[in-house]
């Protein structure tokens, strides 16, 4: 069969779902990709995988309705020349508007996955407020058409269900992503504690905590290291370059801009942090502890999925630097709590998160073998 995966964001579409798209060929399936960024950047990117890319006219961040339209216009165009048997989609845009482009062409088996609510249902404003509103309306008559959908946490479920936004018999719950344990493979810790923060560059992420709470740290312990990678964003909550050159120049950070391959970072760190205020699963964290790090994370959804506190790190209140210092601090006086925590992590990793498995799930939902 031909199967095509639609994002609205082409780097995450190649490095969260390869493992996954990369399973359905091995099955003997045709893949395609859909994502936002030019055929010209990615296009090369995807053949050396064998797979078709096409880029959708889709303003990932954008509002404008004339915008929006073009965006349906652009996926409907897309699919009508492929004509996939089935679509797996993910990330709200992808989701709304290739659902709707899939149903007018008749393409009836629609896979989304839920990877987390996003920015726009973090926000209070009557901007942000109005915007969720409609996308509750919008994500009620998407996921209508969908044979199953895919959710990463329990939270999220929740919220779906309490919104009335579909029936619980289409739910399917998977354990994030999932990890590859044989690219991720355990690390030996350095010598001394080391943090580490990869992450898009917005606030909802808490990489502001994280750097506030590595100036507090690196101020009482200056040889400790603190790290970031990530690229910036267009996201409304984005962080901009002028900010973050402020905990560059005094020293408190290393930062490393986008990087293709994380590992080397990973080997760098003994301990992963990410204060994020909401995920789908954080495939960060993930990665970290299938490298053998101890994780400090937020009780938050998504977040909460990934760490059991005090076994493989620990869960804190989101926006909560004091909380942070105070981890940082132990764990720096405590090394052999965070090898503990490592080891902790690598395991879940195992028993959890393998790629394989969630991939496993996938295809049986999808009925794919």
């Amino acid at each position: 069969m031909k199967i095509a995966v639609l994002s609205s964001h082409t780097p995450s579409l190649f490095w969260f779902r390869m493992d996954m798209m990369k399973y359905f060929q091995t099955l003997g399936h045709e893949v395609i990709a859909i994502g936002d960024e030019p055929t010209d950047a990615w296009g090369k990117v995807f053949e050396e995988n064998d797979i078709k890319y096409f880029a959708a006219d889709i303003k990932r961040n954008g509002m404008n309705p004339f915008d929006e339209i073009k965006a349906i216009k652009s996926l409907r165009r897309i699919l009508k020349a492929e004509m996939p048997d089935k679509i797996f989609t993910y990330q709200a845009k992808t989701i709304i508007y290739g659902s709707i482009a899939a149903n007018q062409l008749g393409i009836k088996e629609i896979y989304p996955l839920i990877a987390g609510l996003g920015s726009v249902f973090l926000g209070n404003s009557f901007r942000m407020t109005v915007v969720a509103h409609i996308l509750k309306i919008e994500y009620r008559l998407a996921l209508k058409n969908a044979v199953k959908v895919f959710f990463q946490n329990s939270d999220d479920i929740d919220f779906f269900v309490k919104e009335h936004l579909l029936s619980k018999d289409k739910i399917v719950k998977i354990h994030g992503s999932g990890v590859n344990l044989d690219r991720f493979k355990p690390q030996t810790l350095p010598d001394k504690a080391a943090f580490l923060c990869i992450s898009r560059l917005i606030r909802d992420k808490g990489v502001l905590e994280y750097l506030d709470a590595a100036r507090i740290v690196k101020s009482q312990n200056p040889t400790v290291r603190f790290l970031l990678v990530g690229p910036f964003d267009t996201n409304p909550s984005a962080i901009s370059p002028e900010l973050l050159q402020q905990y560059i120049d005094d020293g408190t950070v290393e930062y490393f801009g986008e990087q293709k391959d994380v590992r080397p970072f990973l080997e760098q760190c003994s301990i992963f942090v990410l204060p994020s205020y909401r995920e789908g699963t954080p495939k960060t964290v993930l990665e970290a502890m299938a490298s053998c790090k101890a994780v400090i994370t937020t009780d938050a959804p998504g977040c909460r999925e990934t760490v059991q506190d005090g076994v493989n790190g620990y869960l804190l209140p989101i926006k909560n630097v004091e909380a942070i210092v105070k981890k940082m601090n132990f764990l720096i006086a405590n090394p052999h709590v965070v090898k503990n925590m490592a080891e902790a992590g690598r395991k879940m990793a195992e028993e959890m998160f393998d790629v394989k498995k969630v991939n496993s799930t996938i295809c049986s939902t999808m009925d794919l073998y």
